[in-house]
C-alpha cells in the first residue's frame, strides 16, 4: 500500500523542493500586494478607535481628515510600487509567432 509520497522513478527527475530566487520573489511580492487592501482596511478602521469628541484625548477632525487622505496617497503609492516590481521582474512574455504586436484581427472575417 502506498502512504501518498511518491517514489522517484528511474529515468525520471524528481521535481525540485525549492524554487528559483526570482520566481520565489515575485511571488512573495504578489502576496504582500495581495495584502495591501487587508492593511487599508485596518489603516482606515484606526479612526474609529480614536476617543469621542468631549472625551479626553479627544482627536480634531481636521487631524482625522488628514489621516485617511495619507492612508489613501500611501496605498495608492505602495500599489504602484508594487506593480513597478511585478512588472520588472516578471520580464517580458514570449512573442505569439502568429500575432504582430498588440493588433486586433480585421473586422468581419
Amino acid at each position: 500500500m502506498s502512504d501518498g509520497a511518491e517514489e522517484p522513478v528511474a529515468g525520471k527527475k524528481t521535481p525540485s523542493v525549492f524554487l528559483e530566487r526570482q520566481s520565489y520573489r515575485r511571488r512573495r511580492l504578489m502576496d504582500a500586494a495581495r495584502l495591501l487592501p487587508v492593511l487599508g482596511a485596518l489603516l482606515f478602521a484606526v479612526p474609529l478607535i480614536w476617543p469621542r469628541a468631549g472625551q479626553p484625548g479627544a482627536v480634531q477632525s481636521s487631524h482625522g481628515v488628514i489621516y485617511i487622505f495619507t492612508v489613501w496617497a500611501v496605498l495608492i503609492l505602495g500599489n504602484l510600487w508594487f506593480g513597478h516590481l511585478t512588472r520588472s521582474w516578471s520580464g517580458r512574455d514570449p512573442v505569439d509567432p502568429g500575432r504582430e504586436g498588440d493588433s486586433f484581427p480585421p473586422a468581419g472575417g
